[in-house]
């Protein structure tokens, strides 16, 4: 079974006559559109099944758990710089301290350390800076 990621607006085609485009995606769910000849049936599995057709052997089993991304918005960006503030406050000598702004760091990498990615998701200089070397050239 091939598998592919698409970001929402990105599509796909499948031979010449069918189209499937990624509209958005709300939570765990995602809206696609299908551009296909009204002679082709088109079902959901949900209804496939329950009409008495079997499951294709190449669908996978849904996972028990899945990771859910985390709506961001206004308070939780507030509420994350009032956790690095008081992170910043207390004694970073104690190691729980630094072990906190260490993974606080990793789930949310701070904007002065998030570079913005280029072509081929390579870090691009940032005005003012030297360019980086990328592989089989050399820095100047």
């Amino acid at each position: 079974m091939l598998s592919l990621n698409l970001k929402p607006g990105e599509y796909m085609t499948i031979g010449d006559d069918v189209v499937v485009q990624l509209d958005r995606m709300s939570g765990d769910r995602c809206k696609l559109l299908i551009d296909a000849p009204k002679e082709l049936t088109i079902l959901r599995g949900e209804v496939l099944e329950r009409t008495g057709g079997q499951r294709p052997d190449c669908v996978l089993d849904t996972p028990r758990w899945h990771r859910r991304e985390i709506p961001w918005d206004r308070s939780k960006a507030q509420t994350l710089e009032a956790m690095r503030t008081l992170l910043a406050q207390m004694d970073g000598r104690d190691g729980d301290v630094r072990t906190l702004r260490r993974q606080l760091e990793r789930m949310f990498p701070s904007e002065a350390k998030q570079a913005v990615s280029g072509p081929e998701g390579r870090p691009e200089p940032q005005p003012g800076e030297a360019g980086l070397a990328r592989r089989g050239e050399t820095a100047q």
